[in-house]
């Protein structure tokens, strides 16, 4: 292998990269249902959904740690104010304005780097201009209405709980605070300042009259606190947000929205990608004309680029440190009774809303999962105590779990191992030391003690699972491959996790030796990757879950590069989940011959990533284009139904997956592109293990330009058109 040290000129792909509009999601008219079409602002704490409307202008908003449910439950699945609970819908701010004329020039749109939402129209008495952003800096959401041109502002404000609580309202401000019978306190309060006009108290509402602008700064919060041995509780809440809220109306509109646009910059154009040119014809029309003439066929490159955005953007804006991790639908809940409770499913759901996290430089958005899973050991240990035996060590986990220990619903018994693949991947990326050994080791050492204590041994001497299943996808029984491949990879992640801090060689010892006894994945008789010990998977089925397919993605276990025999078998697997093969083995691969179960949200940006890991660019291509045909709403949630935000976070990371991998021991450039990105394109600012970062440009699907770089230069194995060499990262 030749070594060379890689250099770029870094402003010639800068500006290939820089010289787009901002990614921006726009309308022409007023949302008109909330979960369809009203668009989401966030602070990773709090948020809220913006409709845009004119006359009544409807703002819901949540703050995440606002649940219902007892302490600790480990029985049945269930919602309500009893046993596991549901995340629950904070409440409203409602704006109702004189002016009610004919409106104009209506336009209302998200931009998803300065993560701003504007609405802007004219009536006959002038034009009006609206702003909304949640400020992560100073923990409010800020609200500005603007008339323009000769027009007013005359209207009231109600500040409505969805929990019963009553609003009081005294000078500029209104207020709620209550008591959910778990005894969580929470309380919101907003403030409104003006130019010209005036703002008075009246009815338990605010009234405004003839100002020239109103700005709302509204806070929410909770005392809940992530800690099982405070019992789940902290500060109250109404002296905290009170505190924030005179704070940041003190600072003004003009420098909130200063600190805000560069907090959420930084970290929202950190990466960006550039593959392809959509005619101008279509640039000029709002999304959701966009979206319905994409699924009708049509090419949009930029259509997918927003959709890669949106995901980092909804990432930040629902999980930033200090906070709860991202749940099923971020943090954005109209219900009291939400599907699936709202909650953190861990066969799948949760890790995919973060496979993004890492890959496309939102590392620290990682970091609230990290410290979910800290904060939930304890109440699992209990749990897991309570299900396997007084003595097991380690833990695991239910399927479904609250915010307060609760684990709901069937076991999933590798559920703590995929949560440790989470732990381990934020050290791959960042190589933080301190993190290492501080936090990740002793997470991953104690869920190796779980399953070397839970392991069975079977009469040939081989380590299976127990009592496993492929999830909501066959029966109970022991060595299921998806369990066996989890397993596989947390010993992995373990032994390196450990070789690096140069400790524990005996227990080293023991983990490798009880990986080499895993019963290892199987090829069936019809070429498949087995699903189970016994060779009966069906080559006509097309269940949405392919749980076996683990060991491709995201884990590493199966690769065509080191282990080519598998990848192929798995190769084969999924053209049968994606009806492909057995009778429909002469159909094309296409969008349409996707059908039925395997139309939801979050399969699609699975199979994506599974075909990118296979190298498979034009079938990972053709389930970006499934996803936006199929499960996309018109604001661009991804669709189950009903909407869940996995989809989005997880076709995120699928499509840098299609990009940039280094899963296998080195750093693969363009593994998987469609021919429809491969004219010209370009990334910027994606992550790789060991603490990389990689830009890159590339014309007719051959690399022209990159950059590597870390904090100090490293050599590393790269894989760029065809060949394979050694080069040296630049310093940072």
């Amino acid at each position: 292998m030749k070594k060379t040290i890689v250099f770029l000129l870094i402003h010639v792909l800068a500006g290939q990269l820089f010289a787009q509009p901002s990614p921006l999601l726009w309308y022409n008219q007023p949302a008109a249902k909330w979960e369809p079409h009203a668009l989401p602002i966030g602070n990773g704490r709090m948020g809220a959904m913006l409709m845009g409307g004119v006359g009544k202008d409807v703002i819901q908003f949540n703050e995440q740690s606002l649940w219902s449910g007892d302490n600790n439950w480990d029985g049945a699945y269930e919602t309500g104010d009893r046993g596991f609970g549901a995340y629950r819908n904070f409440g409203e701010i409602v704006i109702q304005f004189a002016d009610s004329g004919s409106v104009t020039n209506y336009s209302r749109s998200l931009d998803l780097i300065d993560a701003v939402h504007r609405t802007s129209f004219s009536t006959a008495s002038g034009k009006y201009h609206r702003e909304a952003f949640a400020s992560n800096p100073d923990q409010v959401m800020v609200f500005r209405y603007v008339a323009q041109h000769g027009g007013k502002l005359t209207g009231k404000i109600n500040l409505l709980s969805a929990q019963g609580a009553k609003a009081v309202a005294a000078g500029n401000s209104m207020w709620f605070d209550g008591i959910m019978p778990n005894q969580l306190k929470y309380a919101a309060k907003l403030y409104v300042a003006h130019e010209g006009g005036m703002v008075t108290a009246n009815n338990e509402q605010l009234q405004f009259a003839n100002c020239q602008s109103i700005t709302v700064y509204v806070n929410a919060r909770t005392n809940y606190k992530p800690d099982y041995n405070a019992g789940w509780r902290g500060e109250d809440p109404l002296p905290v947000l009170e505190k924030e809220l005179t704070a940041a109306a003190k600072k003004g509109y003009k420098p909130l929205l200063a600190a805000h646009n560069k907090d959420f910059r930084r970290l929202s154009a950190a990466a960006a990608i550039d593959i392809g040119r959509t005619v101008d014809s279509l640039l000029t029309l709002p999304i959701d004309v966009r979206l319905q003439q994409y699924a009708a066929g049509g090419s949009d490159p930029d259509l997918e680029e927003i959709l890669f955005q949106y995901g980092r953007y909804l990432l930040i804006s629902c999980s930033r440190p200090g906070g709860l991790p991202a749940n099923l639908q971020g943090l954005w809940n109209n219900s009291n009774n939400p599907p699936w409770a709202s909650d953190y499913h861990n066969n799948i759901n949760i890790q995919m809303n973060y496979w993004l996290a890492e890959p496309t430089n939102l590392s620290e958005c990682h970091v609230p999962l990290v410290d979910y899973i800290v904060a939930q050991a304890e109440p699992c240990r209990i749990a897991t105590r309570k299900a396997f035996g007084a003595n097991t060590r380690g833990w695991t986990a239910r399927t479904s779990q609250s915010i307060f220990g609760g684990n709901g619903w069937e076991w999933n018994i590798p559920a703590s191992a995929w949560y440790a693949q989470h732990v381990f991947e934020h050290w791959a990326f960042t190589q933080d030391s301190v993190y290492l050994r501080t936090t990740a080791y002793p997470v991953l050492k104690e869920i190796c003690n779980y399953w070397e204590d839970h392991l069975k041994q079977l009469p040939d001497g081989s380590l299976v699972v127990p009592n496993g299943w492929s999830p909501e996808h066959g029966p109970r029984e022991d060595g299921v491959m998806h369990d066996q491949q989890l397993v596989w990879d947390l010993f992995q992640n373990y032994l390196d996790a450990a070789k690096a801090l140069k400790t524990d060689a005996d227990y080293q010892q023991k983990v490798a030796a009880m990986q080499q006894r895993l019963a290892p994945n199987k090829i069936g008789k019809w070429g498949q990757l087995q699903e189970w010990q016994t060779d009966r998977d069906d080559p006509d089925d097309q269940h949405r879950h392919t749980s076996h397919l683990f060991a491709v993605y995201p884990g590493r276990q199966i690769s065509t590069t080191q282990t080519p025999e598998l990848a192929n078998a798995a190769i084969i697997s999924l053209r049968s989940r994606s009806g492909n093969y057995g009778k429909n083995a002469d159909k094309p691969f296409t969008v349409e011959s996707t059908v039925g179960d395997s139309r939801r949200s979050w399969s699609w940006p699975w199979r994506c990533a599974l075909w990118a890991r296979l190298g498979q660019g034009e079938k990972a291509g053709i389930m970006i284009r499934g996803l936006l045909t199929y499960n996309v709403l018109p604001n661009l949630f991804t669709n189950h139904p009903p909407f869940q935000l996995d989809g989005n976070f997880g076709i995120t990371g699928a499509m840098a997956e299609m990009l940039l991998q280094s899963h296998a021991g080195e750093i693969e450039l363009l593994p998987a592109v469609p021919a429809a990105w491969k004219t010209s394109g370009s990334f910027k600012g994606f992550r790789a293990r060991g603490g990389f970062t990689v830009d890159c440009s590339w014309k007719d699907g051959k690399v022209i330009d990159y950059k590597i770089t870390s904090k100090v230069p490293q050599t590393l194995r790269l894989r760029v058109n065809g060949e394979v060499k050694e080069v040296v990262s630049v310093k940072e």
